[in-house]
């Protein structure tokens, strides 16, 4: 981070493991005491929290806090608790709600509580949330709109999921829970596997493997040419819903975009044009490939991506649209907001200077 030449000079001091044990905890303190901090100094804060599985199989609870800081939102890690392999609503709770009155974070200032879509975090009578709002009755309570994504993402014809399968070399019929969302990443695999795949049929040949008749299928290799550019999107859009810029107004744009695409790229494909999957337009052009094998199945995936995406998030309601641009809403008596505040709306609708700056 700070350079080779600093690095050798800070290789050179001898320190135990005792000490760098002890300066790694004291940096870790400190940039607690930072965040809890301005989690204090803040009017309101929201947190977000899900159940992640580590390589070791172990269940940790992660904790991350917005909050308000000099007029801008700031983002970061809070905690993170080891949890039994079989965790119910109030053990996370107990652990969260611990954290909270050690820190002495008052829980009346939580405005916000976002969690998947389990029935331990959103279970309507004892779920997490429920016992959050009980403690915190301002907290709204949000799907990750990240969460959803993903889980619209994941169903995919057999046909398509056989290649994804193969070309992952996996060897099981499902997924762990805990995998499923994450399995995004799998599309810079199949990405580094189409950029080898000349490698990767030789190696398969010389010890020969039965795989290599899936590599020598040319309509087998379009159908991985399609998975491949397809993720690619998927995690573009993945990409794009997260980072400290991103609210929830952006991203409802960035996921109505992608719905919108969806029913573009399927139309086009309907007429025989693939230009916006370019890695199956090259298999298509160098092997004089015909679509009429994989055109329907590639149809039949984008509309299904298409329903999913609409299951999932159906059509964002407009509520506090009026936050973006409250010139383009009448002042009219809105939920949620006192006679001060709808006061104060009045006021900035009526201010014709900003308006003509905003214009």
């Amino acid at each position: 981070m700070i350079g080779e030449s600093a690095a050798a000079k800070l290789n050179a001091i001898p320190m135990s493991d005792n000490t760098i044990q002890r300066c790694i905890s004291d940096m870790a303190s400190d940039v607690k005491e930072q965040v809890l901090d301005n989690v204090h100094k803040s009017p309101f804060f929201s947190i977000q929290l899900d159940e992640s599985t580590e390589v070791a199989s172990c269940t940790q609870l992660m904790v991350y806090v917005r909050y308000i800081k000099e007029l801008s939102v700031q983002e970061e890690f809070l905690f993170c608790h080891p949890l039994p392999a079989r965790t119910t609503a109030g053990e996370i709770f107990k652990a969260l709600n611990d954290f909270v009155q050690d820190s002495h974070i008052d829980w009346g200032r939580c405005c916000g509580i976002c969690t998947d879509g389990a029935r331990a975090m959103t279970g309507r009578h004892s779920g997490l949330v429920k016992q959050v709002q009980a403690v915190a009755p301002a907290a709204v309570w949000k799907h990750c709109i990240i969460h959803r994504q993903a889980l619209a993402a994941k169903k995919m014809q057999q046909e398509l999921r056989n290649v994804l399968d193969e070309a992952m070399g996996a060897h099981f019929q499902q997924l762990l829970l805990h995998s499923e969302v994450r399995w995004l990443s799998r599309g810079k695999i199949l990405t580094r596997l189409w950029d080898l795949r000349e490698e990767v049929l030789l190696f398969l040949t010389e010890i020969h493997s039965p795989l290599v008749k899936h590599m020598e299928d040319m309509n087998w290799v379009a159908k991985l040419a399609y998975l491949s550019d397809m993720f690619h999107r998927i995690n573009t859009l993945n990409t794009s819903l997260q980072g400290k810029e991103c609210n929830v107004f952006t991203a409802q744009d960035q996921v109505a975009a992608f719905r919108k695409k969806l029913n573009l790229w399927c139309a086009r494909v309907e007429r025989g044009s693939v230009e916006m999957f370019p890695t199956l337009e090259d298999v298509v052009g160098r092997a004089g490939l015909q679509l009429d094998s994989t055109q329907p199945l590639i149809v039949a995936h984008l509309r299904g991506l298409s329903e999913q995406f609409g299951d999932y998030f159906g059509e964002e309601s407009l509520t506090n649209q009026w936050v973006r641009n409250p010139f383009s809403f009448p002042v009219t008596p809105r939920d949620g907001l006192s006679v001060q505040e709808e006061e104060a709306l009045i006021d900035l609708t009526s201010n014709m200077e900003l308006k003509t700056k905003m214009s």
